[in-house]
């Protein structure tokens, strides 16, 4: 997805994407359903945004090429010959973790003033972001590591999370997801939270901006595309409608059709931007076919818990593994590079070892920022954005 060069950084990445975490939020029950399977519903949908993590690993690690040759000292097509294929699946992971962004932010937004919702994006987002954005820095600037780190300038400016739009050169390649993420923020709170979270409004955002998407695609006027996002909207809003599910019970046919119109559109996106012709030049190769199968699966996983069908997976662990997703996406990829070349070169670890320990840990890593950043930061943050709270 990102490329650097050893002399001037990171740059932009090309539409070949990877995938970002959302906050983990409480529950609110659906009508006629219990608080308690509300929990265990979003517990599933923890374990799914994990997975999606995982997925998005996967595909850095091993499904793709560019900078994580250089980690291995060759194509991962060579380290994993008969699995890079599938990892190189891996980047879809993006469009689950939209279809869960849509989903988990009706979810959040319902009920809330327009004040609460943007501090509780802003303390989600931010705290574990900065601690990622100085760590990644301070490694890239050490003198063994073989990627360069930004200037200072790039770097303060990366702090803003507006590096994308700007044109700035990113310390993390998967930043782009975070600028995605902020554009649906940015167009559910003016459209939904602050007039004030009703079904009605919700299922005309929904329909509003599909249409709206579709317009600025056949326009061609890119501004409509940076506010719009046609390839990116069909995913949240899908995520969305699962939630008017969610809330208000399985017999909405409004909201089956919102989720429906959403998969149709958003697999022609997956498909555009991701499948190319088999070729002998190519690193990867995804089937139209195999793109639809797993854009599909993402939205029936998500449809699941939804509506209560995974209500049976409510084990704690998985609330802690939400918490870790958001980490470990943003530290994994490019730490992820410095830590393979060293088990893999410096300790002559196999392969498959190694992908296992750097995911290991990873993980590691993404539970101490959770627990010596997010824990005592987010809600200092909150309440400093709305001290009402």
């Amino acid at each position: 997805m990102t490329t650097t060069t050893p002399a001037n950084g990171i740059r932009p990445a090309a539409p070949d994407r990877t995938a970002t975490a959302t906050a983990t939020e409480p529950s609110a029950a659906p009508r006629g359903r219990g608080k308690e399977g509300g929990a265990a519903r979003l517990r599933a949908l923890d374990g799914l945004r994990l997975i999606a993590a995982l997925m998005v690993a996967g595909y850095h690690y091993g499904g793709r090429s560019g900078d994580i040759s250089r980690a291995w000292g060759g194509s991962p097509a060579h380290q994993f010959p008969y699995v890079s294929g599938l990892f190189a699946y891996g980047c879809l992971g993006v469009q689950i973790f939209f279809v869960i962004s849509g989903f988990v932010i009706c979810l959040s937004g319902w009920g809330r003033t327009l004040r609460s919702f943007v501090a509780s994006r802003i303390s989600r987002l931010y705290p574990a972001y900065w601690v990622a954005i100085l760590l990644v820095t301070a490694v890239f600037t050490l003198p063994w590591v073989a990627y360069k780190a930004l200037s200072p300038s790039e770097v303060l400016t990366n702090l803003t999370m507006l590096q994308y739009p700007l044109g700035v050169h990113r310390v993390l390649g998967v930043c782009w997801t975070l600028w995605a993420e902020m554009r649906f923020y940015a167009l559910f709170a003016l459209c939904v939270v602050l007039p004030g979270a009703t079904r009605g409004r919700v299922v005309l955002f929904c329909a509003g901006w599909t249409l709206a998407a579709a317009l600025a695609q056949s326009a061609h006027e890119p501004f409509l595309n940076v506010v719009l996002m046609p390839q990116y909207a069909p995913f949240f809003i899908g995520g969305v409608g699962l939630y008017l599910l969610h809330r208000f019970g399985p017999r909405d046919p409004v909201a089956w059709t919102i989720v429906l119109v959403s998969w149709l559109i958003g697999q022609h996106y997956a498909v555009a931007g991701l499948w190319h012709p088999a070729s002998v030049h190519a690193f990867s190769y995804r089937s139209a076919a195999g793109i639809v199968a797993v854009v599909t699966a993402g939205f029936a996983l998500v449809a699941a818990v939804a509506l209560g069908k995974l209500h049976r997976a409510n084990w704690r662990w998985l609330t802690v593994a939400g918490a870790l997703t958001y980490p470990f996406y943003l530290v994994h990829e490019h730490l992820g590079w410095v830590v393979i070349h060293a088990l893999h070169h410096g300790a002559g670890l196999p392969s498959y070892a190694t992908l296992l320990l750097t995911v290991g840990l990873m993980l590691t890593l993404a539970w101490m920022m959770h627990r010596w950043v997010e824990r005592p930061l987010t809600p200092r943050l909150r309440r400093a954005i709305d001290p009402r709270r």
